[in-house]
């Protein structure tokens, strides 16, 4: 079974659409016969798109440091759960088991997964496709801090595209598959 990743916040957020991605995304993964990967936990927006693919009959992994097993509240339900010993375990793991990342909205955690998911691929550590879900603007901010990346020339043109952008859950999981071959 391929498996998406998904990067998302230990908190809901100020906006309920937020929460609707999470589970239209779990929708979608299911209905694609795609295992969801995460951060193991039952809180935030982890939890929600975690209970979605469960109640819908998918396959959840979730994987967690052990020192985050009270804090964000490990889930007991999910098909199958890793505990590691550090961050790095955690996500080293995750690049290991999927063939793809998306990102919902989410702090500093989210954004620290992604980055180090998307210099991997910038390195050529590997080559899995990274998106992310852009659910009312969410990033926009980040994308224009990209673009003046580049014009600092920090950043090169060609590596932000290796940043998949959509609004649309059903269109960015499109593109992340065609881009995982």
């Amino acid at each position: 079974m391929k498996r998406i990743c998904v990067f998302a916040g230990s908190r809901r957020g100020a906006m309920p659409e937020y929460s609707a991605a999470a589970k239209a995304l779990g929708r979608e993964l299911v209905s694609r016969g795609l295992g969801l990967v995460y951060g193991g936990g039952k809180l935030g927006l982890m939890g929600v798109i975690a209970d979605q693919v469960l109640e819908l009959g998918g396959h959840v992994t979730g994987i967690i440091p052990d020192s985050l097993i009270i804090k964000e509240q490990a889930h007991q339900g999910v098909s199958e759960m890793h505990v590691v010993t550090t961050m790095h375990q955690r996500k080293a793991m995750m690049v290991d088991l999927s063939t793809g990342f998306i990102a919902l909205p989410g702090g500093l955690g989210t954004l620290d997964e992604t980055f180090e998911i998307l210099t991997y691929n910038q390195l050529g550590i590997h080559d899995h496709p990274c998106g992310l879900l852009n659910v009312e603007g969410y990033y926009d901010s980040l994308l224009h801090f990209l673009n003046h990346s580049i014009d600092q020339e920090f950043v090169r043109e060609a590596h932000k595209s290796l940043i998949i952008v959509d609004a649309d859950v059903s269109q960015l999981v499109d593109r992340i598959a065609s881009n995982n071959s």
